[in-house]
């Protein structure tokens, strides 16, 4: 780098050259006359670029010597997305100790030194200069520990310079500093030439190439960039550092395909945004508690198996390429990578590679953040969104709690075990098949892990085949009596009542408990399930059809809540033959659960109607993350008041005025004739006072109509500008108490599940248009966030607050 010094520093007027060589040297100033190209000074004038010329002179350069202070660094990482490369900067928090385990390394020597940023979800090695994911896996992003910046004309924002660069600017600037003198040029070995102008004023160019005859300069060839010291003096946005204490852990499943918004990120990147969210919900919704200390944070963390199922172990990219067409490639494409999920998860191969990567997830994520969180004492929720909550449903179904492992450690024989095999065949009527059984030493533990053909084998016919697959393998406890052996078989999970009409044999015997979905007879019950190896898997003391038949991991840890994010679990269960869920079901590991979705979103379905047929219940509204309703909701149910009331008060002046035309005339006396009776007195009295009652209830009714209609603009105003959390919170509890009598089962210990969003007016106007956006927009719902902090500090006692209107 080469550094060429102005005159005493001062300003210089452009004087007339031929020497266009010093121009190309210096194209976007002009060489003071006499200068030679042997000179070590090349006077430059302020003449950066024609916006710029009269600013320079106004400057004053005779301002007093500020003495030189260390420029302050930060530290930023690079974010490559497709060809696009930004540069973000960490939390002044995370800077600071990266700052100091820089100082200890250059003190220290060849040691490395690795810190946990971002809530310990990356170590940044700092001699290294490479960020690494620690949950998840992610290719290793750039580190630079930062002090210069730069901005092109048509740059968004200041880009920094590499390290080596901007110790070679600092290094100039101070020198110009201490010795008070500019209008110096920097040339770097790679073209690029800065010039200092003053402390403020600093740019760089780029090097020029081969121009072209119709530019008319070498300034409309190289365009200037601004160069600015310190992250103080450019425009970004350093966020806020995360709270040190972790509350609760969230693990985030995704559904079908491996992008989860209409952006095409990653599940990854769609759980950093609901955090975001989630972050700034806490600053705003728990403020008081967050400075109490009371509130620190919620770590959500992403589950991903699409890329398992997808990844060369299983090869069925490869398969399925074979076979696919070449017409319509990137459609193609797109269902191959996106809606075989679908398919893949009711396959038993498939399925199986799918439930074991969540759960492996689950349970890896979970050891990983206790060891970097080992004085974390909080629990774990679950989220599910579209088929990644049918996998966590699936998944919860077949826990085991603690009574059963208890079970199944000990060896204490199952329920089923307390018949004998004999017992058993005598209650069915099949004592004929006991020699059968007992020469091939089957016990009732061993015929449960018979399938139909074994029983074939055997001589024994179709229909008893049947009655003791089907009694046997609807009370037996698959997880207790192998000892966390998985269960293989299948079969209906029925109601008692339901049991003794389809076996003909009586259920008394067995625990209420043992039974929770309901499935009546149907066309589907006579599919022999267990000859195609398939079923839904046990449910806590049941085995129930439709779902293919797998191995479920059990999980290291038992999840507080379960929120499905625009679910089709109604729809998979009932496409499974599942007509009812037992109101005393609920997940043997988890107490609660929360269906929550959006109203024009075409994958997600009710699950309340599957609970309690008999009531016709509207979803529960969540409330808008500001504390009240959209207003064009508000808005909609105005007008719907309004028109029932405006059709009430015409309905009743219709009713009046038929009524007083429908009166009896009475015969009138001639004036100043007193001939009228008592009863045609009593008779005119009664006619004049129910005219007058029902004139004055017409005029209460339409005083009140018009002050209703005449205090809409107040009432708006007092709901949206004064008074709309507490109103919102009013209504809710009206809500509440509407429903407080209607038993809505145990899957969410006796609450609501169905929960529905607010959509957007924009999105009122055209659902069809916004029905994918719908079934997408749950990673940036602010009220699907608040939904869930709320669940998550109710159970810690934490109460949420009146956001600052």
């Amino acid at each position: 780098m080469s550094v060429s010094e102005g005159e005493e520093g001062g300003l210089f007027r452009a004087a007339p050259s031929d020497n266009s060589q010093d121009l190309l040297d210096n194209p976007t100033k002009t060489v003071a006359t006499g200068s030679t190209p042997e000179d070590q000074a090349s006077p430059v004038v302020d003449e950066a670029s024609p916006s710029s010329a009269s600013s320079f002179e106004m400057l004053d350069m005779e301002s007093a010597h500020a003495p030189y202070q260390e420029v302050q660094p930060h530290w930023f990482f690079c974010r490559r997305a497709d060809d696009n490369t930004s540069w973000l900067p960490f939390s002044r928090e995370d800077s600071d100790k990266l700052e100091n385990a820089f100082t200890n390394i250059s003190d220290e020597g060849e040691e490395d030194t690795v810190v946990a940023v971002e809530g310990q979800r990356y170590d940044v090695h700092v001699k290294e200069r490479k960020r690494h994911a620690v949950y998840w896996e992610q290719a290793p992003s750039e580190v630079r520990r930062c002090t210069w910046f730069y901005k092109g004309d048509k740059d968004t924002r200041f880009m920094p310079y590499p390290e080596d660069f901007s110790k070679d600017l600092e290094e100039a600037y101070r020198k110009s500093v201490t010795s008070d003198e500019w209008k110096k040029k920097l040339d770097f070995p790679t073209g690029e030439t800065v010039i200092l102008h003053n402390p403020k004023l600093i740019m760089q160019y780029q090097p020029i190439g081969l121009q072209d005859d119709w530019v008319s300069s070498p300034s409309e060839h190289t365009r200037p960039r601004t160069v600015k010291r310190g992250v103080d003096n450019i425009s970004v946005e350093i966020p806020d550092g995360e709270p040190e204490k972790v509350d609760h852990v969230v693990f985030m499943v995704h559904g079908i395909g491996p992008a989860c918004d209409l952006r095409f990120r990653s599940i990854i990147q769609c759980v950093n945004d609901f955090r975001s969210v989630s972050l700034s919900l806490l600053a705003s919704h728990y403020k008081r508690a967050q400075q109490e200390g009371q509130v620190g944070r919620v770590e959500f963390l992403p589950v991903n198996w699409h890329s398992a199922l997808h990844g060369d172990a299983t090869g069925v990219d490869e398969d399925i390429q074979r076979i696919t067409l070449p017409s319509i490639s990137r459609l193609r494409h797109f269902t191959n990578d996106t809606l075989l999920d679908l398919f893949f998860y009711n396959s038993p191969t498939y399925c199986q590679t799918i439930v074991d990567t969540v759960a492996s997830e689950f349970n890896r994520l979970h050891v990983l953040f206790k060891q970097r969180h080992p004085e974390f004492s909080g629990t774990v929720s679950v989220v599910g969104h579209s088929l990644g909550s049918l996998i966590l449903f699936d998944l919860l179904t077949n826990q085991r709690d603690e009574s059963q492992a208890r079970q199944g450690i000990s060896g204490e024989p199952c329920h089923l075990n307390c018949n004998t095999l004999e017992q058993t065949l005598n209650r069915l009527g099949l004592q004929q098949y006991l020699d059968v059984l007992q020469n091939e030493n089957l016990d009732l533990e061993s015929l449960a892990l018979c399938r139909d053909s074994d029983l074939k084998d055997l001589g024994i016919p179709l229909g008893p085949r049947k009655k003791i697959l089907n009694y046997v393998r609807r009370k037996w406890l698959p997880e207790d009596c192998r000892m966390g052996a998985v269960c293989q078989a299948q079969g209906p999970q029925l109601q008692p009542e339901v049991t003794s009409t389809q076996d003909g044999n009586e259920s008394s015997g067995l625990p209420p408990q043992q039974f929770h979905l309901h499935r009546p007879q149907s066309v589907t019950s006579a599919v022999d399930y267990e000859y195609f190896d398939v079923g839904i898997g046990q449910t806590n003391g049941g085995i129930a059809k439709g779902q293919v038949s797998i191995d479920y991991p059990q999980l290291e840890f038992h999840p507080q809540t379960f929120f499905a994010f625009g679910s089709p679990i109604g729809m998979f269960l009932t496409v499974r033959g599942l007509k009812r869920i037992d109101p005393n079901y609920t997940f043997p590991t988890c107490k609660s659960f929360y269906n929550i979705y959006h109203p024009y979103d075409p994958v997600a379905y009710r699950i309340e109607p599957m609970i309690v047929s008999e009531v016709d219940l509207e979803p529960m509204l969540i409330p808008h993350h500001k504390g009240r309703k959209r207003m064009h909701l508000e808005l909609k149910d105005s007008l719907t008041r309004m028109s029932m009331d405006l059709k009430n008060n015409v309905l009743g002046s219709l009713r009046t005025a038929w009524q007083s035309f429908a009166r009896l005339p009475v015969a009138a006396l001639p004036p100043g004739e007193g001939g009228e009776t008592t009863t045609e007195k009593t008779l005119e009295e009664t006619q004049a006072s129910a005219a007058v009652t029902a004139s004055t209830k017409r005029e209460d009714k339409g005083a009140n109509f018009w002050t209703k209609i005449l205090a809409w603009s107040s009432a708006i105003h007092r709901h949206y500008f004064r008074g709309g959390f507490d109103e919102a919170e009013s209504s809710e509890s009206v809500e509440e108490r509407e429903h407080r009598e209607i038993k809505m089962g145990m899957l969410n210990g006796g609450r609501r599940i169905d929960y529905v969003l607010q959509e957007k007016p924009i999105e009122s106007f055209n659902e069809y248009l916004f029905a994918i956006q719908s079934h997408l927009c749950y990673w940036e719902s602010e009220d699907t966030a608040l939904l869930l902090l709320k669940e998550i500090y109710d159970n810690l006692g934490v109460a949420i607050e009146q956001p600052q209107q």
